[in-house]
């Protein structure tokens, strides 16, 4: 067991696992669902948020954490930047080493296109890597891209764009194939059909996964396939795009790149830029713990935002229910949604079935933070959470279930002498997802001319919730769309000539007409977590510094 004062708890869950395991806690209501939120869920906390003061989305809402990196001080002086030194020439420069990125590349090079990847570090280095439970696709006979429709539009509280919603699962049955073909090893049945299962806010069991390694063998895929076509992608890492540069049409036309390791300044002029730079959990809003990917600090949003686009719901974050909660050392790490498909239940300090493990992320996420509040929740010297009984997985499908299909959950938890195969884990909700982003249509398009955004980066896709599933099948379908959308533009796209700065210019301009102050610099790149950072470790109780 767990050794120490924990173990008279687990205790609890283990003398009701029985009685647990057979009972189903009923589906909230609508109106139950929309009270927990309300009360609950951090997007509904007033104070922190702020409204924007400057840009393409004044006067709208923001976290207080990404509303100052959007209204921050450029890391550049525009008048300083020599823009006649070209050091990298492209017909699309994508920016962003993740699975849109990579997926984007790979299709504008089939088109024709020459391409440069720039990524901040190195390809793969990103949160389609460390998604787990799977990718949606309604490729089965008893289900259907209209019924992912519904299932997806209504678990975004209908907010999602529809013209995104419908090419989101559309395309999700040939995303598979050609996932497939490139030769993803998704999990199958002695007759080669992929096995599927129920996510949470499915209405079939469309999730088809590799294990609970799903995002690592994608990206391994996507990766492999770019790095084969080398002669048409060319790929610079360890390098961050900090500002679009524009041409004197007011198009985008390219990037100011700066190597992370040596501070250099390079030049870099396409006919097409792509922005596929991904979410904002290490941005650490509201001092929550993330499962994210060490570079994910909404430099995409900074830099579009300061070039004129305009964002979609940046005030909606999606907070995964199962976060680890302890040990220290795992704290916010992703306990994927596979681990509730699979039977295992949310269980409070008196060993009750408080909810039912499949509601929406959002719903269920609010649930634990309620039962903690509410004095329900399992106090402990990390992070108080609540049970979730893993044992029950193998009560239910036999005995070696869990290192068949979760052997990363078993693996994240034997280290710190937890076995999941016998007892329960604690977690609580980490900051997992960037439900809101740069506003994009059914091709990829910003009201910018000639910058596209795909991904975590973009806004619409999701509404203001995010359904299991639905990332990777994000990033891959509109990651190929964005590079479909480019290797048609840059056909009748001269490269530009005359490069600019003046909307950073403006920018300053705009911020310090507006009074805004602090000495903040964005975008931000990495985190900033040092020894003694005392501010961070009141922000985050228990993080290793």
């Amino acid at each position: 067991m767990y050794g120490n004062y924990l173990d008279d708890a687990a205790k609890i869950v283990a003398e009701k696992r029985e009685e647990n395991l057979k009972f189903e806690h009923a589906r909230l209501t609508a109106e139950e669902k929309d009270d927990l939120l309300l009360k609950f869920h951090p997007d509904r906390i007033k104070e922190q948020f702020t409204e924007l003061k400057i840009g393409p989305n004044k006067g709208q809402k923001a976290p207080i954490e990404l509303a100052e990196m959007l209204q921050a001080k450029p890391r550049i002086e525009p008048e300083k930047i020599d823009l006649n030194h070209i050091d990298y020439e492209s017909d699309v420069l994508v920016i962003g080493g993740g699975g849109a990125g990579t997926s984007a590349a790979i299709m504008a090079s089939e088109a024709g296109a020459k391409v440069l990847l720039v990524t901040k570090l190195r390809v793969g280095d990103a949160n389609t890597m460390m998604a787990e439970g799977g990718i949606q696709a309604a490729d089965k006979p008893n289900d259907s891209p209209a019924q992912h429709y519904l299932d997806a539009f209504g678990g975004g509280h209908f907010d999602g764009k529809p013209e995104l919603v419908y090419t989101l699962v559309n395309k999700a049955p040939s995303v598979i194939k050609w996932l497939n073909e490139l030769g993803v090893e998704f999990d199958k049945m002695s007759d080669g059909t992929m096995v599927t299962t129920h996510g949470g806010g499915t209405s079939r069991k469309r999730m088809h996964a590799c294990k609970d390694y799903s995002g690592a063998e994608i990206m391994r895929t996507l990766r492999d396939e770019a790095f084969n076509r080398a002669d048409s992608i060319t790929v610079v890492d360890f390098t961050a795009a900090i500002e679009i540069i524009k041409n004197d049409k007011g198009e985008a036309c390219g990037a100011v790149l700066m190597n992370i390791e040596t501070g250099e300044i390079r030049i870099a002029k396409a006919k097409v830029v792509v922005i596929a730079t991904g979410g904002a959990g290490r941005m650490h809003y509201q001092g929550f713990p993330t499962s994210n990917h060490y570079g994910a600090t909404a430099d995409g949003l900074v830099m579009a935002y300061r070039a004129g686009a305009k964002l979609l719901y940046q005030d909606s974050l999606q907070y995964h229910p199962t976060g680890a909660a302890y040990p220290t050392q795992i704290l916010g790490k992703l306990v994927t949604e596979k681990v509730r498909s699979l039977g295992a239940k949310l269980i409070n300090k008196d060993g009750e079935v408080y909810i039912h493990p499949l509601e929406t992320r959002d719903v269920n996420a609010s649930g634990i933070i309620r039962e903690v509040r509410e004095g329900r929740g399992v106090k402990n010297d990390v992070q108080d959470a609540v049970w979730l009984d893993t044992p029950m997985i193998e009560m239910i499908h036999g005995e070696g279930t869990i290192l068949k299909s979760i052997p990363a959950m078993y693996n994240m938890f034997i280290k710190y002498g937890i076995d999941i195969r016998k007892e329960p884990i604690l977690v609580y909700p980490t900051l997992h997802y960037q439900n809101g982003g740069v506003e994009i249509d059914k091709t990829c398009h910003t009201n910018v001319a000639n910058l596209l955004v795909a991904g975590e980066a973009s806004g619409g896709v999701h509404g203001t919730n995010r359904l299991m599933g639905n990332s990777l099948l994000d990033v891959v379908v509109f990651g190929r769309e964005a590079g479909i959308e480019a290797g048609k533009m840059f056909k009748n796209i001269k490269l530009s000539e005359k490069l600019n700065l003046d909307h950073v210019k403006a920018f300053e301009k705009e911020r310090d007409a507006a009074g805004i102050k602090g000495d903040a610099i964005s975008p931000k790149i990495l985190p900033h977590y040092t020894h003694g950072n005392k501010e961070f470790e009141k922000e985050i109780p228990g993080a290793t510094l």
